[in-house]
């Protein structure tokens, strides 16, 4: 159960802050690569961007936390003016605690959003908060991703075949 989805998104745009507030979340942690926009690309979707402007006029804290370098996530992170953690260790959850801390949240009220359930998935499950996945948004340009795609596909399968919706 630690790396099966709990909850798929067509996309990060489908989250929606209704969905948020009904199940009692006030905060996300947010993935970057092939969750808010293409692997290692720095340029930011319109639909993400409008979609990020509506979690923040909703009231949503939103941080980045990525397993990238800083010379991949700071620059991203200061364009959208989001706080952010790099070399988070993912699955590893203590970047989860500090990003929680920061944003002044209890637990309960944070969920962490991302593609990849070796990495996002796993690091929300031990952290003990939901994990929100989405379908990725293009082709993995790294190795060790596409290696770990291969290993995931059984655990998607799996959220499917217990009944389990694209929402």
């Amino acid at each position: 159960m630690f790396v099966t989805p709990e909850y798929v998104f067509k996309d990060v745009t489908h989250i929606t802050p209704e969905w948020l507030a009904a199940k009692g979340i006030r905060a996300l942690v947010l993935d970057i690569d092939n969750t808010l926009t293409a692997d290692r690309s720095q340029d930011l979707p319109v639909e993400v961007a409008g979609w990020l402007a509506r979690m923040k006029a909703a009231g949503v804290g939103l941080t980045i936390v990525s397993n990238g370098a800083e010379k991949r996530v700071r620059p991203f992170a200061r364009k959208l003016g989001l706080a952010y953690l790099y070399r988070s260790a993912k699955p590893l959850p203590f970047a989860l605690m500090v990003a929680r801390r920061r944003m002044g949240v209890k637990r309960r009220e944070m969920a962490m959003v991302g593609d990849q359930l070796y990495a996002d998935r796993m690091a929300a499950a031990l952290y003990g908060i939901p994990g929100l996945m989405v379908i990725p948004r293009g082709p993995d340009l790294g190795a060790q991703v596409v290696l770990k795609r291969k290993w995931e596909k059984k655990h998607w399968q799996a959220y499917y075949d217990r009944g389990g919706k694209t929402l």
